[in-house]
């Protein structure tokens, strides 16, 4: 309970509020001041119950409470009887009813301020039958029904809006850059002007321009339009294809079956779609405008929380409980064991399942149907966008098998000319393995030559020194290319670090003195520090304390100057009280009559009975209103009655009228009588 407290405190010392209470304060507020708290706090919700309550009844205060508590849904804790004292501890300003009230309200201020808004619109005014019977009031409920409708689908859509994720700023960020876009457009157009300008001929030139460039728009537009075209075409073509299909399929089965099973599949077929029509889809169709209607009725109805659901689910469990019993009561009651009747629903039951089931069955297996047939026309516009043929059937496929045996033979023919050209090929190698045996003998002789010359391997040897040679003197060329290369890098390298030691030289001097004084700069930072961190320390104790002790002796001030207030404001609230009393004792008391009507007591007398008069005169009004309502209400009936002869009398005299004469009318005894 002192947390609920607390929080309420929290809240009302926040925006809008801003009522600076503590604890003590809170729980010291009267009853009165309790009510107008809680009326403050529904009037920042709902902006039409921000009032004095002082300035009407407390009955009429606790009515508006209580019907504003109702579209916010809020659900006093326990059963009847606690909501007759919640009623009455609301009434009187109780604080165990308000407090949970005020904890409630404070919680989901900003979801509550959403649902007053749409109650305003979305509840309902219920119209008496009798008064729906008239034509205008009928109208008018219609209309206003309607624009309950258009108003939810607005609030739709504008809280769509708003989850949408586009913002004001984005917007605005957008708008500026494109501003800027357009600006740097406009700047590099004028630009291109003035350059264009120094150029001979330059209107003539920027007209061939426009002119060019509303060509490629007329292209690009003729292009598209190609483009839909050939679409188009396509899908006429696969439209004809599929008739065609369907044509050969009907004449197919014409010509493969007899009347008699044509008719018996036409006979099924009727029974099949009678009984989609008739049962299946109507059963379905009434569900799916159950489940619509209940759908839209969730909608209509304001945000639930989960404490609500919880409820909710709970009276479902209840009541499904209480179905169950029902059930079971009215099965032993009604419908005993040994009675037929029960064996012959289930019966029923089973064999409306299972027709449902097989028609079911029988629905899922013609989509497949239909499905594999789409598919397989898929498949035949594949082939042919691929092989340009569709599939072949009868007189077509016999074709396709004569032209695949001619297509065999000149197959056989080229390919006795591929094992020709094989056979050429292998000649060919084998010719070349002899001229490289050849090769080799010669190469031998040659060694055996060389041999009895005393000269062996001189071919090979010469061979060997001219390559070697060529690749020797590459070698060293290179090689003098990178040591030049590499004796000019290291001078300058030398050179370099030279001059970098010289110019670095009282650099490094320097730095050995200022790394000397940086040490000697960090250890007095270091002691300097240990000494500011305790004194800080000491001070930031001393000042904490001192913080709290402020703190208190403000609180105890501000509780000291709140007591002094309230005492004061209640002392002269009893001065007036008894300065009232005393005047109305003297007025009261007095012998002259016109002092003693001045008195509060004699005005009220005085009010009380004209209210009564009044109400016994509305009374009798009220019964004479009633007794005449019937006859009155006869009494229209019969002069719309009337008005309707009347106008049917004028219509038929019109008629007469207009038409030419084709018989005669002769009215004997009160009845008229047509003779042609």
């Amino acid at each position: 309970m002192s947390d609920q407290i607390q929080f309420i405190v929290e809240k009302l010392n926040q925006e809008p509020f801003r009522k600076n209470y503590n604890l003590i304060t809170f729980d010291s507020l009267e009853s009165v001041q309790l009510l107008q708290l809680l009326n403050d706090v529904l009037g920042e919700i709902d902006p039409k119950h921000a009032v004095d309550i002082r300035e009407e009844l407390p009955e009429q205060t606790a009515k508006r409470m209580l019907s504003l508590l109702g579209i916010l849904k809020y659900k006093p804790p326990g059963s009847i009887s606690d909501l007759s004292a919640f009623r009455q501890g609301l009434v009187t300003g109780s604080k165990p009813v308000i407090h949970p009230v005020l904890h409630w309200l404070l919680q989901r201020t900003n979801e509550l301020k959403k649902r007053a808004y749409l109650a305003r619109f979305l509840v309902k005014l219920e119209v008496p039958a009798e008064f729906l019977q008239d034509d205008t009031v009928a109208d008018i409920n219609k209309q206003y029904e309607e624009l309950m409708e258009a108003f939810k689908n607005l609030h739709k859509e504008c809280e769509q809006l708003k989850t949408s994720g586009l913002s004001t700023a984005e917007i605005r960020r957008d708008i500026s850059a494109m501003e800027e876009e357009k600006d740097q457009l406009v700047k590099r157009v004028e630009r291109l002007k003035k350059r264009v300008e120094t150029v001979q001929n330059h209107q003539r030139m920027l007209e061939i321009a426009r002119q060019l460039r509303l060509e490629k728009e007329r292209e690009e537009s003729l292009a598209q339009q190609k483009q839909e075209q050939k679409n188009q075409l396509f899908h006429a073509e696969q439209r004809l294809q599929r008739a065609q299909l369907q044509l050969k399929e009907m004449h197919h089965a014409v010509v493969d079956s007899k009347p008699e099973s044509l008719m018996k599949k036409l006979e099924e077929e009727i029974n099949f779609n009678s009984y989609l029509v008739t049962e299946k889809i109507p059963r379905e169709l009434e569900i799916k405008k159950n489940s619509a209607y209940f759908l839209q009725k969730v909608v209509a109805e304001p945000a639930m929380s989960q404490s609500d659901l919880n409820v909710l689910e709970i009276k479902i469990n209840e009541v499904n409980a209480q179905m169950n019993q029902l059930i079971e009561k009215r099965m032993m009651k009604y419908e005993p064991i040994d009675s037929k009747f029960s064996m012959y629903r289930q019966q029923a039951s089973i064999i409306s399942r299972k027709k449902e089931a097989k028609a079911e069955e029988l629905q899922a297996a013609k989509e497949e149907m239909s499905s594999t047939e789409r598919q397989m026309l898929q498949k035949t516009n594949q082939a042919h966008e691929l092989e340009g043929s569709e599939v072949l059937k009868g007189d077509e496929f016999k074709h396709y098998v004569n032209k695949l045996r001619s297509k065999n033979t000149f197959y056989k023919k080229k390919r006795l000319e591929i094992a020709e050209i094989t056979a050429e090929y292998g000649i060919l190698q084998r010719t070349e393995e002899l001229l490289k045996q050849r090769h080799e003998a010669i190469q031998q002789q040659l060694q055996s030559i060389e041999d009895k010359k005393g000269i062996s391997g001189y071919s090979y040897t010469q061979e060997e020194l001219e390559r070697v040679s060529a690749v020797k003197s590459e070698m060293d060329e290179m090689k003098g290319r990178t040591l030049d290369n590499m004796s000019e890098m290291v001078k300058k390298l030398n050179t370099m670090v030279a001059e970098k030691k010289a110019s670095l030289a009282p650099v490094i001097k320097e730095l050995r003195q200022l790394r000397q004084k940086c040490q000697e700069l960090t250890q007095e930072c270091d002691e300097k520090k240990i000494q500011y961190d305790s004194c800080a320390a000491g001070l930031e104790s001393n000042r904490s304390a001192l913080e709290q002790e402020v703190k208190g002796l403000f609180e105890e001030c501000a509780q000291e100057e709140s007591n002094y207030h309230y005492i004061n404001c209640m002392k002269r609230n009893l001065e007036i009280q008894l300065q009232r009393a005393k005047e109305e004792m003297k007025a009261y008391v007095s012998p002259d009559p016109q002092e003693r009507r001045k008195a509060m007591r004699e005005q009220y007398t005085r009010m009380i009975l004209e209210q009564e008069n009044l109400g016994k005169k509305l009374r009798e009004k009220q019964k004479a209103v009633r007794e005449s309502h019937g006859p009155n209400m006869k009494q229209i009936k019969m002069w719309q009655d009337f008005e309707q002869l009347m106008e049917c009398k004028r219509e038929c005299f019109l008629k007469q009228q207009n038409q030419t004469a084709i018989g005669q009318v002769i009215q004997e005894g009160g009845k008229d009588r047509l003779v042609l």
